[in-house]
Parts: C-alpha cells; structure tokens; sequence
C-alpha cells in the first residue's frame, strides 16, 4: 500500500473529526438541556450555533470531497502515476483539507476559502499526473 492510498483513509477519517468537533462536550447533557440528541443529531445539529455549526459544515464538506480525492489517487495509481510525487500531493492535500478545517471551524472564511482552492489545484493535479508524466 502506498502513502497516496492511505491517505484516503485520512481523508475518510477526517469528516468524523469534524463530527467530533460538533458533538465536544454535549454527551453529558441531556437533549432537553441542549446536550447532543442522539435520536435527531442531523436536527441537533442544525440549531447549533458558532464553532459547532461551522464543524458541522467543515464535516459536509469534507465528504463533498473525498469522492473526487478517492478517485483522484485510485486514477492516479491504475495509470501509473510517479510514486514519489503522488503521495506528496496527496499528504499536502490532507494537510491543505486539515488547515481548512481549522480554518472553517475558528471562522476565518476568507482564507479557508483559498486553502479549499490549493486543495482542489492539489487534487487535480494528482488527478492529471499520470497524464503528465506520460507525455513529458
């Protein structure tokens, strides 16, 4: 296996952080006190308010993006695209969807916004990269 492939499971890990994030310190607390429900969580999570609803938001988006991630390197890798080079995009990928979900959760929208933009330059890239490599 190589870098490039596991860090799908990173990128796959990564929503259920954010979903962590969300939830911090609500288990204690009964539904009818503000604590998380576990019966509705997707309602539950929808009245939050400041950084838990901003984590909400970051976990969407990182499933939103995964998908195209997951492809990205399994294209990669059954068109042979260089070992060395991939696996770096895909570490910065998670690096860039990591600092973007920092970002997104302390409400800096501006520059998450740009992060999510190098990401997805990142992720085209490992995309095309066999392409590249075949034709350079």
């Amino acid at each position: 296996m190589t870098i490039a492939i596991f860090t799908i499971l990173l990128a796959a890990l990564m929503p259920i952080v954010c979903a962590g994030i969300a939830k911090y310190g609500m288990f204690s607390k009964h539904p009818r006190d503000g604590g998380f429900d576990n019966r509705n969580p997707r309602d539950w999570l929808s009245k939050q308010e400041g950084y838990r609803k901003w984590a909400n938001a970051a976990q969407q988006n990182c499933w939103e993006a995964l998908p195209f991630f997951a492809s990205a390197v399994i294209v990669n890798h059954i068109l042979g695209g260089a070992g060395i080079t991939a696996n770096l995009l895909a570490l910065t990928f998670i690096a860039l969807r990591a600092v973007f979900v920092y970002l997104y959760v302390i409400g800096k929208q501006a520059t998450r916004s740009l992060i999510w933009l190098l990401a997805l330059i990142v992720n085209v890239a490992l995309f095309f990269l066999p392409v590249l490599f075949q034709y350079l």
